[in-house]
């Protein structure tokens, strides 16, 4: 039996569940209520006391709207539905007053706050302030934490919401911020003066509602209405989550996370979020050629004519795909290599992961399922440095009472586990509920054992989710990148590799070796030619997630120099070998690469996947390892960023502290 209550807002009635709160009720009454602790995503802390309304026929006295359920309303004498009112008299004082005593210690720092222009503090004293204070006394001044190289405050401005402190303990996980003292005192730190050790800690920037907590990199560079703003995709990880690229003219000054309930609700990591300043370093901006052993600078059309001689005189023709590319370059670069007689192969890391069939190299799952799960396996996997914020859903799953078990490296995931063993043999040993959702890592599935790992984890349960690393590597999958005979057959024997994106793979001396990429990283120190790419905020491109639901990634700006869009440079290549690609445009390649693999069209929707177990196969013995062995530098924009080689040595030497004698 559903527990619907009527209920009146403002003089219009209004069916809701009795379990919701005031505040959510008149949100679908379509009446806005001013807040500054509360969070739909938080628990509820009631203490900013701005969502203030009248309860008719209830206590003479506003009522907190967050903290008050609609099943706790009396109704009226005769039966009828209780009255709410938001904008009576009595709100309108009550809300002023509120407002009065938040803004009596709050600085008159406005034209220099980072938040300005964005300010809920702001905002809400325009809308339901007065113009006017009644106190004279001075204003009390808070010490300033130091939270690490992300986070700068300014606590003189905090209103103490509670919203870091709350996001911090339920949703990242760690217990290291709180409130001390009382009255005057009362200020929000973080315990013995720790830095807070997550990788979800930018999320406080965008929770804090006054200019408490601001970017440290972004800090003083920009106002928000200087800037361009486009909705995107991040790569970072394989989760794909909605973000927000703002840009000054052609520079990217942040990153900011988009709401997406189905793939990373708010919330992103800090590599997302911080990531930018590594797309202004090292980068590529015009096309070299190698000649008596250095790279030297050379045209478009020399360096064309280059790749084509080379390409056409290959006895062998390989394609590598990089972690970073889009599906309408992988798909352009396969029509070109096979048109050449070659392969082209993206499991890079040479995770076995079985070419056609889909349920086995994406699994069953969507990201949303796991919310209510009551059982989870997690094989091979770290998530808390794979994907953040599936970790953060996995946590959310164990709060509400999920089971989870750990086969693999004991880690500090910052919820509790059973931990089943680390190797083969615990796995095939282990029994689950029917309904578990099994969790497959790529540092299980890099072995040479790989095939039988992924079989055996089918096998467990109906249910698979298998966790990539690599942003591009379900969709080019899906575009069928790969190589007969797996991962190893590709280069073996290639004498002319084109490596497009790939710099986490090491190629030997011998081959010739074309690179085309956005970063002077690794591959573009061991290529014979060098083609100069975008980078993922710089060209329209199609990403498939971890759960393969396809996205579209949109262009914040251009590439530096004399950089071209990806498909665009393969398409010019194809021109110069006298084998054109049939598309003059990205809305063509789009048209034809649909044709091919028509799911992809079906843009921000997860496809269902036939369920096909693999064969079982024989276990090998080893322990399995994680995939990921630091955090901030997994990929050449990474890499290329001050800021996450900073954040990359403060985490090393956390770890290697040396601990007090008991």
């Amino acid at each position: 039996m559903s527990d619907l209550r009527k209920i009146i807002i403002d003089d219009r009635e209004i069916e809701v569940a009795g379990a919701m709160t005031l505040i959510q009720a008149c949100e679908v009454a379509g009446v806005e209520i001013p807040r500054f602790c509360y969070h739909e995503r938080l628990s509820i802390a009631g203490n900013c006391r701005m969502c203030l309304v009248e309860v008719v026929g209830g206590p003479p006295k506003p009522a907190a709207s967050c903290a008050m359920q609609v099943r706790d309303l009396r109704p009226g004498p005769e039966g009828q539905p209780p009255v709410v009112r938001t904008n009576s008299p009595m709100v309108k004082k009550a809300r002023e007053g509120v407002m009065e005593f938040l803004l009596i210690n709050h600085p008159l720092d406005c034209p220099i706050c980072d938040q300005g222009g964005e300010c809920d503090l702001q905002d809400q004293a325009m809308a339901y302030g007065v113009d006017f204070s009644r106190y004279r006394e001075p204003k009390r001044a808070s010490e300033d934490l130091d939270l690490g190289p992300l986070v700068e405050t300014h606590m003189t401005r905090c209103i103490s919401c509670t919203r870091c402190v709350r996001f911090t303990t339920e949703v990242a996980g760690v217990k290291v911020m709180g409130q001390t003292g009382r009255g005057e005192d009362a200020e929000i730190t973080t315990y013995l003066g720790e830095i807070i050790d997550s990788n979800l800690q930018g999320n406080i920037i965008d929770l804090c509602p006054v200019g408490a907590l601001v970017s440290k990199p972004y800090a003083f560079t920009a106002r928000p209405w200087e800037l361009t703003k486009t909705e995107t995709i991040d790569v970072m990880d394989a989760l794909g989550s909605n973000i927000r690229v703002d840009c000054k003219g052609r520079e990217v000054m942040r990153i900011l996370p988009r709401n997406h309930d189905g793939v990373n609700e708010e919330w992103i990591s800090d590599k997302t979020r911080f990531v930018w300043d590594g797309l202004r370093r090292q980068r590529l901006d015009r096309p070299y050629v190698r000649e008596n052993g250095k790279l030297r600078p050379a045209t478009w059309p020399e360096a064309l004519a280059t790749v084509a001689q080379a390409i056409k005189g290959a006895k062998k023709l390989a394609g590598l795909v990089g972690d970073l590319v889009p599906v309408e370059a992988i798909y352009a670069l396969k029509g070109l290599i096979e048109g050449q007689g070659g392969s082209v192969e993206c499991r890079t890391d040479k995770a076995r992961l079985p070419a056609g069939n889909r349920s086995a190299y994406v699994g069953n799952v969507a990201v949303e399922e796991l919310d209510s799960a009551k059982n989870i396996v997690l094989i091979g996997s770290d998530p808390r440095v794979e994907a953040p914020v599936l970790n953060a859903r996995i946590r959310k799953a164990w709060i509400k009472g999920a089971n989870v078990t750990v086969i693999g490296p004991k880690v500090d995931l910052t919820y509790d586990y059973t931990h089943a063993g680390t190797d083969r043999a615990a796995l095939a040993g282990l029994k689950v509920p029917e309904d578990t959702i099994v969790i497959v890592g790529q540092g299980a599935l890099r072995e040479a054992d790989g095939v039988a790992v992924l079989a055996a984890a089918m096998a467990l349960s109906g249910r698979m989710l298998v966790l990539h690393t690599a942003a591009a590597r379900v969709g080019a999958m899906d575009v069928g990148a790969v190589t007969e005979g797996g991962p190893e057959a590709a280069i073996e024997g290639a004498d002319v590799i084109y490596n497009l994106g790939a710099d986490e793979v090491e190629i030997a001396p011998g081959p010739f070796v074309i690179y085309q990429g956005s970063h002077g990283d690794r591959g573009a120190h061991r290529a014979d030619v060098v083609l100069p790419g975008a980078a993922y905020t710089e060209e329209q491109g199609l990403f498939v997630n971890t759960e393969g639901r396809p996205q579209l990634a949109l262009r914040a700006g251009f590439a530096p120099g004399e950089a071209k869009e990806n498909w665009a440079i393969l398409r010019a290549l194809s021109g110069e070998l006298g084998a054109v690609l049939p598309y003059d445009s990205i809305a063509q390649l789009r048209q034809a690469l649909v044709r091919d693999v028509p799911h992809l069209k079906k843009i921000d929707r997860v496809p269902a996947n036939d369920w096909q177990p693999l064969a079982k196969a024989k276990l090998g013995k080893a322990d399995f390892r994680l995939a990921i062995a630091d955090f901030y530098l997994t990929n050449p924009i990474a890499r290329a960023s001050t800021l996450m080689a900073e954040l990359s040595a403060n985490a090393k030497a956390r770890a290697t502290r040396p601990m007090a004698a008991e």
